[in-house]
């Protein structure tokens, strides 16, 4: 499979943090925990340059908790602040004004010099498609300031949220970046929900994460489904197909919803805590 998804509202959405990137004293980029690397944005480092910066590990409860503080002392000797978040429940949110205000206190200390005072820290939140951007704001500012949901490109315009006197944040809508150098990232961020699942195979791409499954987490899928164990991703797929009662006409297997089905306990961590990638 090839995988790209970069839509119009893509480049409207870069070219409108390009200009607003002036009126910001901070990034806060969010990533999916289960693939840090792969689900940063590397335009984000272009746009941000000379800016403070905090990164902030979201889904922090899908991935192995050793994993996630591996990937937060990975962030730290990089020179960000990194925090482990769960936006939907609220771990580690209370943390957030603390790190954004430490992160900004040169900022602020230039500001207190020239007789600025009280000016609120502007921030930018940034990541890609279905990261959790909304649900983290939201969360943030303890009530719905933006709209969320549970697929890519909900946000697709700018937004200011003033949380407190002291902080403003700006909503930006996800984005990818025009091409995939590696195939691996696009496949990884197909797995997590971050490109449309519209324009996916889904039965390919399904057999993909049993592969990557059977590999790095051998026994989950036979726990999860009562299943046989099998090297061969299609037969597996069968074999849940079955377990599940997914059937078409005739009383054939229903594969594509099989894999459907795989897909979403993946996503939604019913499969238990698992990383894509170590750092």
């Amino acid at each position: 499979m090839h995988f790209q998804w970069y839509p119009g509202h893509m480049t409207k959405a870069r070219r409108m943090m390009q200009e607003n990137i002036k009126l910001i004293d901070l990034i806060i980029e969010l990533v999916d925990a289960r693939v840090p690397l792969g689900s940063r944005n590397p335009d984000i480092d272009e746009l941000g340059r000379n800016k403070s910066r905090i990164i902030l590990l979201n889904k922090a409860d899908l991935a192995e908790d050793a994993a996630n503080d591996e990937w937060i002392d990975f962030f730290k000797k990089k020179g960000y602040s990194a925090v482990k978040v769960n936006s939907k429940r609220g771990a580690g949110i209370r943390s957030i004004q603390t790190v954004i205000q430490e992160a900004c206190r040169e900022k602020t200390e230039r500001d207190r010099k020239r007789g600025i005072l009280n000016r609120p820290v502007r921030a930018m939140v940034v990541g890609i498609p279905n990261v959790g951007k909304s649900t983290f704001i939201n969360t943030l500012a303890g009530k719905a300031c933006t709209k969320t949901g549970n697929r890519p490109g909900v946000t697709k315009g700018k937004q200011w949220i003033r949380l407190n006197k002291s902080v403003e944040l700006l909503d930006t809508p996800g984005i990818l970046w025009p091409k995939f150098e590696d195939q691996e990232v696009g496949l990884k961020l197909a797995f997590i929900g971050s490109i449309k699942d519209e324009i996916l195979q889904t039965e390919e791409l399904a057999a993909e994460l049993i592969k990557f499954l059977n590999r790095a987490y051998p026994g989950v899928l036979e726990e999860k489904y009562s299943i046989p164990s099998t090297e061969d991703a299609f037969d597996c797929l069968r074999n849940i197909a079955e377990s599940r009662h997914c059937l078409v006409r005739g009383n054939e297997f229903d594969t594509e919803k099989a894999a459907s089905i795989l897909l979403d306990d993946f996503r939604d961590g019913r499969l238990g805590r698992i990383t894509l990638e170590k750092p």
